[in-house]
């Protein structure tokens, strides 16, 4: 769709890739699609275990929206909520994506970027990374649900310092917060990531899946927790060949092979 979104896979781990370095990875309205379309397909491929999600160039993970496009893309109230919707299908695809995800953030993490990384389930980032929400600075309003993402991460008191202030925040600061989960040298960040996800894609799939699903039933209101299917998950991991493979193979003191069923 474009060559301003490239996709990987190398085993069990799969990679979407912003590359618009030239504008520190701005995402346009063509570039969310094909995201969502990337996405779409990773997420049926019973080969992926992990999903990456990185900026081309070492100089960002996103920057929010591609500005230079508003004119034609966010210009009249039908153009921004069309933009919108867009979006929201991405964060709402990648956070309900069925296995781990893990934002590689190198440099400039802004606005849409920070969206984006909050969707994911892990965050990696480089000492030198910079984190910022500059909605109040441009007249953007921000809905419920990205807000709710920004709060279930770094609580409501952060969440509202980095919505009030619009300002820049470095990586120890996103540490702090708990906006990131480690904070690695720069020039490591990829390595990092690529071994987070090794590590992950070689545990047993429906452990890490039921985990994640289940984790995420403790952040929605109870009234709407499916608690039947997160006991169905955990029972199938214990009627899984998984399971007796993980148990012969801590008693001959060897790797498990762990096909996911």
């Amino acid at each position: 769709m474009t060559d301003k979104i490239l996709t990987e896979q190398s085993g069990e781990i799969a990679r979407i890739i912003f590359n618009q370095p030239e504008k520190r990875n701005a995402v346009s309205l063509e570039m969310w699609e094909a995201v969502e379309a990337a996405t779409a397909r990773f997420a049926k491929d019973e080969t992926v275990r992990v999903l990456i999600l990185s900026g081309a160039g070492g100089k960002a993970f996103v920057s929010g929206a591609d500005v230079s496009k508003f004119e034609t893309e966010r210009a009249s109230t039908e153009a921004v909520a069309h933009y919108n919707a867009a979006t929201k299908r991405v964060y709402d695809i990648i956070e309900a994506f069925p296995k781990p995800t893990i934002a590689q953030i190198d440099g400039f993490c802004i606005g849409g970027g920070v969206a984006l990384s909050l969707s994911c389930d892990l965050r990696i980032c480089g000492e030198g990374s910079n984190f910022a929400v500059p909605a109040a600075k441009l007249g953007l309003g921000y809905g419920y649900e990205g807000l709710n993402r920004l709060v279930k991460v770094v609580g409501p008191a952060f969440a509202k310092e980095i919505f009030f202030t619009a300002r820049r925040f470095d990586a120890e600061e996103a540490r702090t917060m708990g906006l990131v989960n480690r904070v690695v040298p720069d020039d490591e960040v990829g390595e990092i990531a690529q071994k987070t996800a090794e590590i992950i894609a070689a545990n047993a799939p429906m452990t890490v899946t039921s985990a994640k699903y289940i984790v995420g039933q403790t952040l929605v209101d109870e009234s709407v927790r499916d608690l039947d299917e997160c006991a169905r998950q955990v029972k199938a991991c214990f009627e899984s060949a998984d399971y007796i493979e993980g148990r012969r193979a801590f008693l001959e003191k060897r790797k498990a092979n762990f096909v996911g069923g």
